[in-house]
């Protein structure tokens, strides 16, 4: 199995360490300290080492900071997490708060108090300190750097640094020389009069270097930093033991190999004298302060990796279409035994566990195995469905029972891709508002793939088409619509996304997934997802503008038990009945006699019916 069901952190001892972390606050002259989900490189992945946030409160989600003072504590997390913060932090200890409604910088100044707060400068970017010591000096505080972390000094069983190994990407899959795509970043240097930047994203380090590692859970991430100088070699910080021979000899016909402690002396070096762009959003500001301190001129420089990596090339479509194909193969499979299952006969994490053996099954068969899941699946049912980023363990494992939705959002890591999938199923016979709700779900889903929109348009500026059904009837979901997702990298990547902060342009190449949601607490989560890949439209006769639409790669049929025909427009039908010719068509033929049975009767028109 590449995921366990074991409980991770809890917050049994979450007041002692909170205790033992506030007695370093007088030493420090400091009121308080902020501990963030994050590690040096600012990502979503993290290594277990440093997983403090976890370790402190107990919490697991993917994003979230921790503001402990010394008379009170909080937790910020975001929407998808409102319900699971509750449950798996002391709130004795930690007072929840929402991060939109309140983000850190706004609850800091509305506190209105001089306190002197501490910061891990390695854990957070350029652009969250610049907004932290603004809202801290509005109230007469200020943010104060510390040179180690307090949290480090009491965690004493902390894990050791990953050391996973590095394997070299095929340029069959990866469509471009590492060389190439070195010499089109240093193009981008000098169009901004740049002298050197830092890579400091381990995404865009293994799309650069076409390399991939396994340094974090469930993404094929190797953690380092690299210096580009718009002149000359580039330097990549690595630590030796994760290099084979082979790679290391590749890896060093296109930049130093120099260990990661290197990373700060050499670029203080580099840095005299030097614009030196940074990624305010990504790089950690010790590395801003690094280049300051060495007279070297910090400038604003997004990550020049990002966008090129977010636009897939023919080999990387080429590579997802097919990995899409065998995910969906398995996904069907899964949804066939699924409803040849007697209703509380099976448990949450009996499917997440068949699930992944099915793609273990598919991915053998065709000589492409399963490399990991893509992410720890969500199996919720009934309830736990309505805990958007729920992860089964073994504490909270609920069996599955008739008269229940159940919501399974999963993905598989493949070398020629990265899937990830929603599909929500009726267990037993649906309620009418489940139908309904559905219903709305769907048609959300079916607004965005239908959509043809100008060239430039940003995901912001469609986000509300999933939107609309569910708005009409009262309801919205808390979380965005869609996320960027990588090749054979991350299941979660920038720029790009189809969400109310979605600035970057959708772009042709770029795969975005399509989830919109609706969640009754207590009740039922339902989300259908389906991955998407922007590409050129043909022209409208007499169109005035250049336009882009979507191409649907998931593929795997949507249950036809939770619709409510009567709430669906002609084109949603439509689109649907062909979407599900297709999966008959392509995933039909690589599935077992019955499953493709059941297939063929589950993708019957519904025009018909």
């Amino acid at each position: 199995m590449f995921q366990t069901f074991d409980v991770t952190a809890n917050y049994a001892e979450s007041a002692a360490r909170v205790a033992r972390l506030r007695a370093g606050f007088a030493s420090a002259s400091i009121d308080g300290f902020i501990v963030p989900r994050a590690d040096e490189h600012q990502g979503e992945y993290i290594a277990d080492s440093a997983a403090r946030l976890g370790w402190l409160t107990g919490f697991t989600g993917s994003a979230g900071t921790a503001l402990v003072l010394s008379d009170a504590a909080f937790i910020f997390v975001d929407g998808r997490y409102t319900l699971q913060v509750r449950d798996q932090v002391d709130t004795a200890v930690f007072e929840p708060v929402g991060s939109v409604e309140t983000p850190l910088p706004a609850f800091l100044r509305e506190r209105r108090a001089p306190l002197a707060i501490g910061f891990d400068p390695w854990l957070h970017t350029v652009g969250e300190v610049r907004a932290l010591s603004e809202a801290l000096e509005a109230a007469g505080g200020r943010l104060v750097p510390l040179a180690s972390n307090p949290v480090d000094a009491i965690w004493t069983d902390r894990p050791a640094a990953p050391l996973g190994p590095v394997r070299l990407h095929p340029i069959r899959l990866a469509g471009e020389e590492a060389a190439a795509k070195l010499e089109r970043l240093r193009t981008a240097l000098g169009g901004d009069r740049i002298d050197l930047t830092v890579l400091t994203d381990p995404s865009s380090i293994a799309w650069t270097f076409n390399i991939r590692g396994s340094d974090v859970a469930h993404t094929p991430l190797p953690l380092g930093f690299a210096i580009l100088p718009a002149e000359g070699r580039p330097s990549l910080f690595i630590d030796a033991a994760k290099l084979s021979d082979e790679v290391a000899a590749v890896l060093h016909e296109l930049a130093e190999i120099r260990p990661p402690a290197d990373l700060l002396p050499a670029l203080a070096e580099l840095s005299q004298g030097r614009r030196v762009g940074l990624d305010s959003a990504l790089a950690a500001e010790r590395l801003r302060m690094t280049v300051e301190a060495a007279g070297g001129t910090v400038v604003a420089f997004a990550d020049p990796a990002r966008l090129p990596r977010a636009r897939k090339n023919a080999a990387e479509i080429a590579g997802s279409r097919a990995a899409h194909r065998r995910d969906g193969a398995a996904v069907t499979a899964f949804l066939h035994w699924l409803s040849i299952q007697a209703p509380g006969s099976f448990t949450e994490i009996d499917a997440a566990e068949r699930l992944e053996r099915f793609r273990v099954e598919t991915g053998e068969a065709a000589q492409m195995p399963l490399k990991d899941v893509s992410f720890d699946t969500i199996a919720g049912a009934g309830p736990n469905g309505a805990i958007i980023h729920y992860r089964v363990n073994r504490t909270t494992n609920r069996t599955v029972a008739a008269g229940e939705l159940f919501l399974v959002d999963s993905g598989g890591q493949y070398e020629d891709g990265t899937t990830d999938i929603t599909r929500t199923v009726a267990v037993g016979e649906p309620t009418a508002e489940m139908r309904q709700r559905f219903t709305l779900v769907l048609k959300g889903m079916i607004a965005i793939t239908r959509l043809r929109f100008p060239k430039g348009t940003r995901g912001i500026d469609i986000d509300a088409f999933a939107r609309v059904a569910l708005w009409q009837a009262g309801c919205d979901y808390a979380h965005g619509t869609g996320h960027g997702v990588g090749a054979y990298l991350a299941v979660h990547e920038g720029p790009q996304s189809i969400s109310r902060r979605g600035m970057a342009v959708l772009e042709a190449g770029m795969i975005c997934s399509n989830e919109p949601g609706y969640y009754r607490q207590g009740a039922y989560g339902i989300r259908i997802e389906n991955l998407v890949l922007v590409e050129e439209a043909a022209p409208v006769p007499g169109g005035d503008l250049p336009m882009h639409a979507f191409e649907t790669l998931t593929l795997a049929p949507i249950d036809r038990a939770l619709m409510d025909l009567s709430l669906m427009a002609p084109e949603d039908i439509a689109w649907l009945d062909a979407y599900h010719a297709r999966v008959r068509d392509e995933i039909g033929p690589l599935l077992a006699p019955d499953a493709a049975a059941w297939l063929a009767e589950t993708t019957k028109p519904l025009g018909g019916s």
